[in-house]
């Protein structure tokens, strides 16, 4: 089974997926901020499971285009934090294991669709089997991309609250630079290199489990 191509009837089949993946993993900031006594994101209505909320344009093309993108951050404010670098570590890290969790829940329903597709009409069960593998593939992606410590991507916040105080503020001081480093390995290929047999592993095993 191969990762659907991006033709017309894909890209349709391609945005419930999305905007479920990319607004969960932004409310999930947000519910931890909260947790954490950071009502910022609850008060400018981030907690919301509107997707219109959450888009970047720029990173939702991305995402369908060349698998891999963002949304528009949840707004959080440390100072609410007893211990900002650490809060901030869970508060960032909600968004990548909520993807992660997404990806396992697609997975599971794909194997029951398989195991029961006998079952379901061929018009239900080819679209929906579509949306589940494409969803299974962009919660890997976008749990992935948001691991790696560049800022200002989820990782660099994960990042911070392991390193040593003093570490973590020198290595965060660098973070105005984040989106350059950003634009320059995607630029050069770099990205494609990391993530790519990412991609493979993840494809693997959804031909496995299907299989199985």
């Amino acid at each position: 089974m191969n990762f659907p191509s991006f033709d017309i009837q894909q890209l349709l089949i391609s945005i419930p997926p999305l905007l479920f993946a990319l607004t969960l993993h932004e409310v999930a900031h947000g519910v931890a901020a909260l947790h954490f006594g950071d009502p910022t994101a609850k008060n400018a209505g981030r907690l919301s499971l509107n997707p219109l909320r959450h888009l970047d344009p720029l990173g939702t093309l991305a995402l369908l285009f060349v698998h891999f993108g963002w949304a528009k951050p949840v707004p959080v404010n440390p100072r609410y934090f007893k211990d900002p670098l650490k809060d901030m570590l869970w508060v960032a890290l909600a968004g990548p294991v909520t993807n992660l969790l997404l990806a396992i829940i697609s997975l599971i329903l794909l194997k029951f669709m398989v195991v029961f597709n006998g079952s379901i009409p061929q018009s239900i069960l080819i679209p929906l089997a579509s949306m589940l593998q494409i969803s299974f593939m962009m919660n890997v992606m976008l749990c992935i991309f948001n691991f790696l410590p560049i800022p200002p991507l989820d990782g660099s916040r994960i990042l911070a609250g392991i390193l040593p105080r003093e570490a973590a503020m020198k290595y965060l001081h660098y973070e105005r630079y984040g989106m350059l480093i950003l634009l320059a390995l995607m630029i050069t290929g770099v990205f494609g290199v990391i993530l790519q047999p990412i991609l493979i592993a993840a494809q693997n095993m959804l031909i496995f489990v299907i299989n199985f």
